[in-house]
């Protein structure tokens, strides 16, 4: 009887978490049965969950528009420069939040709270002038530096909770041992830090990889300089939208995003939660 009662109670929560994955997957859903669609069912008035026919018309639009590997190739070579110079960089932030006493310390993380609850949209026009000032428009390392600056404050927020979560005596124990500063936390602590390091990596990927409005409107112009989000766009001309070439790009382009996170899964919970533990 009290097992019947325990899942009464659960049901609405089974309710409306089953309810918050439909709604969430819908339009995932959507954008992949009409890549598939012919135009005549896309542009038909009596739409249907699965198409009539299946076709590959639209996915061959999208793969054989001009550019398609060099947007591929900047949209990798940026995301992934972003992610590892934040990684890099959050290492020794947060190691030194985490585990040093020095002056400046709490309104340093401070800057870094604040930096991260701070609109990016807000920063586009301070962000613009500088590139403009220093020479840096339309290439893409300057897109990478702020992907970069995005990312960066969220990742030392995470690994120094994270860091902080491994007991200091395992370094010190191996520093006893002989081992340095660097050569304890490179042995001891970093081999631990693979959660934390998959949850932040994992975040910076999409993060970057999505990201639409530097991209396009701001820091890059020329075309051959353009990422994967500015590719999107490309399938809009005076005659309207090709519905089904935009959906076929958006699946394609979701894919990188979607094996990344199906890799990564099983550390980015871990991460999450290890990196929350103390702050």
């Amino acid at each position: 009887m009290s097992a019947v009662r325990s899942r009464l109670r659960r049901l609405p929560l089974h309710a409306a978490a089953g309810a918050t994955i439909v709604v969430c997957l819908f339009p995932v859903y959507w954008m992949v049965a009409t890549a598939f669609r012919p135009n005549r069912d896309i542009q038909s008035a009596d739409p249907r969950p699965l198409p009539r026919t299946w076709t590959l018309d639209h996915f061959r639009t999208a793969v054989g528009t001009e550019g398609f590997g060099v947007f591929w190739r900047n949209s990798v070579l940026v995301t992934l420069g972003a992610v590892l110079l934040a990684l890099i960089v959050a290492l020794g932030a947060s190691y030194a939040v985490a585990r040093m006493r020095w002056r400046g310390r709490r309104a340093f993380v401070l800057m870094v709270f604040i930096a991260q609850m701070a609109p990016w949209e807000a920063l586009i026009i301070p962000i613009y002038i500088i590139s403009r000032d220093t020479g840096m428009l339309d290439r893409l390392p300057t897109l990478t530096l702020i992907y970069f600056m995005m990312t960066l404050p969220f990742t030392i927020v995470v690994l120094r909770g994270f860091i902080a979560a491994i007991p200091a005596e395992l370094e010190e124990a191996a520093q006893v041992d002989g081992c340095t500063r660097a050569g304890a936390f490179r042995h001891i602590a970093f081999p631990l830090l693979a959660p934390g390091l998959m949850a932040t990596s994992l975040f910076g990927y999409i993060t970057a990889w999505n990201e639409f409005t530097y991209a396009n409107f701001l820091i890059i112009k020329h075309q051959d300089s353009r990422t994967l989000p500015v590719w999107l766009s490309s399938f809009q001309n005076v005659f309207g939208t090709d519905w089904g070439a935009t959906m076929a790009a958006s699946t394609l382009f979701a894919l990188p995003a979607l094996a990344v996170f199906l890799l990564l899964q099983r550390h980015v919970t871990t991460g999450f939660a290890a990196g929350a533990v103390k702050g």
